[in-house]
């Protein structure tokens, strides 16, 4: 399978860069094409302008490899920090620019405006692995869990992926190494399950 991996958080060494370079290592050990891109370390440009926002309109040759990766990967795997309840601003910007009409949904025939999609991504699982530093219990009873519509509901699933499944390790600030470690093995897991040879 062609596996896309969409990492993004600033620091290097950070323990999201741990996770995907798990993921990485079980997916290539599994047989699998992976293509992992740090969208820091890439420099993505995350600002949609307005000349790109039509279905029809040109990109830059980056955000058109992008996308031509995107509409072929078979599984992807998205790794992020919880940031108010949200991807990174780079994350989003990569949202906005690579999920495009035409490439990753598209209006039903007939569609009036009501923004009814059709899904193009031939991926059918998805991957995606949070890092927080807020309890659990306390970001279900205070904050709901966002991240989880939003990939689940929001992005991936109207983007055409059946299957979304998502891990969120935390409180990282003041994890021991010994959770570290569990938390990675909980991740290789996940992935050689959704991922199997």
């Amino acid at each position: 399978m062609n596996i896309s991996i969409i990492l993004a958080h600033p620091r290097q060494g950070s323990f999201n860069h741990a996770i995907a370079a798990t993921a990485r290592t079980v997916l290539k050990e599994s047989g699998h094409a992976v293509s992992l891109h740090d969208l820091y370390a890439e420099g993505f440009d995350p600002i949609l302008t307005d000349a790109e926002i039509a279905a029809s309109a040109g990109v830059p040759p980056q955000i058109e490899s992008h996308c031509r990766e995107i509409a072929q990967a078979e599984g992807i795997v998205v790794i992020h920090p919880n940031w108010w309840g949200q991807p990174p601003a780079i994350l989003k910007g990569w949202v906005d620019r690579v999920l495009r009409a035409g490439v990753a949904y598209r209006f039903r025939e007939g569609d009036s405006g009501e923004g009814v999609p059709e899904g193009l991504l031939k991926a059918s699982c998805a991957l995606v692995f949070n890092t927080t530093n807020t309890e659990k219990d306390r970001e279900l009873e205070v904050f709901g869990d966002p991240l989880e519509t939003l990939w689940k509901n929001c992005i991936l699933r109207y983007c055409g992926v059946g299957r979304v499944e998502r891990r969120s390790y935390g409180v990282v600030v003041t994890s021991t190494p010994e959770e570290r470690a569990a938390w990675l093995e909980d991740a290789a897991s996940l992935v050689q399950r959704a991922f199997p040879a």
